[in-house]
């Protein structure tokens, strides 16, 4: 455990060199890549969105790749395509931009909902079939999807099977006063993600995430995950409640956070703080419940106050 602490530290101060007073933020990305999980960015432009996927990608020694979603971007711009070589009278296939460690599709919902559905099969089975051939990712394999909240002209939402496939949605936000002042400083000269050097060793990752799923959660805790989403099925002002794979994220992040803090054991103080990220965009609301002002982060808020937690035997 003292081993995924320090592998987490040391990329952490890495992306912080770029990303100023986000730690919450850059923690939450460590659960992800922990849980081996897909993250959806949905901030307003310029506070830093790519900056966090390369200093990421960077900071694991990875390959990283920015793919810009537009209207005309192609499945096959995505996945590779198979070329007919002449020479050899035979097809050879061209990988795509998603053969790589960390994948930015930076303004997902641009692209075409047949382009979004070309990322599906990439971030449920690491893999992608062209022709008829599977060909397996490299690992390890994220997808850190960016979109807009306020500007919607010329957009595809995603679809409730894409949101899905994403293990928690994060939001970067402004930063405070003292911090932005720190970027003017920084940036002054040569931007900071020119100078970062890989600090860990990508092929760790693999074994750290076999041991994230050895930390223990307790019977009640596990009820009460269950409880909790399985609220948001029966809630009124819910049109779409959250699915299976919604308490298997929040188990996972779970893990993962606790792994990150020290401890063998999840509390539940851990799931209470991780509820939001992993649930909240899997949820559909009501038009008329918009009408009245809920929204899903007040609707998970309401029922994480009113759903009990039977402490039963855990040590605390």
């Amino acid at each position: 455990m003292n081993n995924i602490q320090d592998f987490a530290a040391k990329i952490t101060g890495n992306v912080e060199r770029v990303i100023v007073g986000k730690r919450d933020t850059i923690e939450l990305l460590m659960v992800a890549l922990l849980c081996e999980g897909h993250i959806l960015i949905e901030d307003v432009p310029g506070v830093g969105k790519t900056m966090l996927a390369r200093s990421l990608a960077i900071s694991l020694g990875g390959q990283f790749k920015r793919l810009q979603c537009t209207p005309d971007l192609l499945p096959n711009d995505v996945t590779g395509v198979s070329v007919y070589n002449q020479q050899n009278s035979q097809f050879e296939f061209r990988p795509g931009p998603v053969f790589v460690n960390i994948l930015l599709a930076d303004e997902v919902n641009r692209a075409t909902p047949r382009t979004q559905s070309a990322l599906l099969e990439a971030m449920q089975e690491q893999q992608v079939t062209v022709d008829g051939i599977t060909h397996s990712l490299p690992r390890p394999f994220m997808v850190m999807a960016t979109q807009n909240p306020i500007e919607y002209e010329g957009t595809f939402p995603l679809p409730e099977s894409q949101l899905d496939r994403f293990l928690m949605r994060l939001s970067i936000g402004y930063p405070v006063f003292d911090d932005e002042k720190i970027l003017l400083v920084h940036l002054q000269r040569e931007h900071p993600i020119n100078t970062i050097k890989p600090v860990v060793e990508g092929s760790q990752l693999s074994e750290f995430q076999k041991q994230v799923w050895e930390i223990n959660v307790d019977d009640t805790l596990q009820d009460y995950i269950i409880r909790l989403v399985t609220s948001t099925r029966n809630h009124p002002d819910l049109a779409l409640g959250a699915s299976p794979r919604a308490s298997l994220a929040l188990f996972k992040a779970s893990q993962a956070l606790a792994c990150l803090r020290g401890r063998d054991h999840v509390i539940p103080d851990d799931i209470k703080y991780l509820v939001p990220a992993p649930i909240t965009h899997r949820l559909i609301v009501t038009p008329e419940a918009e009408l009245r002002g809920h929204h899903a982060a007040t609707i998970v808020g309401d029922l994480l106050n009113n759903t009990p937690l039977d402490l039963g035997s855990i040590a605390r």
